[in-house]
């Protein structure tokens, strides 16, 4: 049975590794052509080689700083010069600076709030139109921290609450112009993500979730034709034993 993305476009902000590069292969693996969208362009290039050459679909390589509208803007309308329309887009991009209020520089805030907050809205506004015309899908990567009270690091969790309600709200303004969004929150992913060291020094693997969990998650939400998935908590099993 052909896969529902298969020939659709998608659009991966942060796709230079891990939850990123993992859904470049997922949705290329399904059929989807795919924008990757990082700073880092060799690794992207590197990336985009190997799901052309796997998947048999285009990728193409748009080196983009989120908190860069104009780049976020020529990001999307090259994507849909590319592939001639927008069917996915993956707000994966973000980071984590610091630690407590006390002990964060205006350096660091600042920092988090442009890629989390404000990246997330440059794409969504840039895309927004073009997910209208293909009734297409618009996936946010939370987090655990934008459910719950982070207080070692209350700036980074203060930023995916914004993106969580962000998306909730752009949802109800959205679903009636036939687009889905969807916010996938995971707790700790194996990846070069992390504050105080990535978690994928930190962890071993099985320890806690994987970042092609979360590439899946994203293709679950994508494929959606008619429905919308609201949110998609994945946490480690044992996330809950010392609440």
């Amino acid at each position: 049975m052909a896969s529902s993305l298969a020939g659709k476009s998608a659009i991966v902000t942060g796709a230079s590794s891990g939850i990123g590069s993992e859904t470049v292969h997922a949705l290329a693996r399904e059929g989807a052509n795919v924008a990757l969208a990082a700073r880092r362009e060799g690794r992207l290039n590197d990336i985009a080689e190997e799901v052309e050459s796997d998947h048999d679909v285009e990728a193409l390589v748009v080196p983009t700083d989120v908190t860069d509208e104009t780049a976020v803007e020529d990001l999307v309308e090259r994507t849909v010069e590319e592939f001639g329309g927008l069917d996915v887009l993956v707000n994966n991009a973000g980071l984590a600076r610091g630690s407590a209020v006390d002990d964060l520089s205006t350096e660091e805030y600042r920092t988090m709030m442009d890629v989390n907050v404000d990246g997330s809205f440059f794409a969504t506004r840039a895309a927004l139109p073009h997910l209208e015309d293909s009734a297409g899908n618009l996936i946010y990567i939370g987090s655990f921290a934008g459910q719950y009270p982070r207080p070692f690091n209350p700036v980074y969790a203060a930023t995916k609450w914004w993106v969580r309600g962000f998306a909730h709200s752009v949802a109800a303004a959205a679903g009636e112009d036939g687009v889905a969004v969807t916010v996938i929150n995971p707790s700790e992913v194996r990846t070069e993500f992390g504050d105080g060291g990535s978690f994928n020094e930190r962890f071993d693997e099985g320890e806690v979730t994987e970042p092609d969990e979360i590439a899946d998650a994203v293709v679950f939400a994508a494929s959606q034709e008619n429905s919308t998935v609201s949110e998609l908590d994945l946490y480690r099993r044992d996330k809950f034993s010392s609440f």
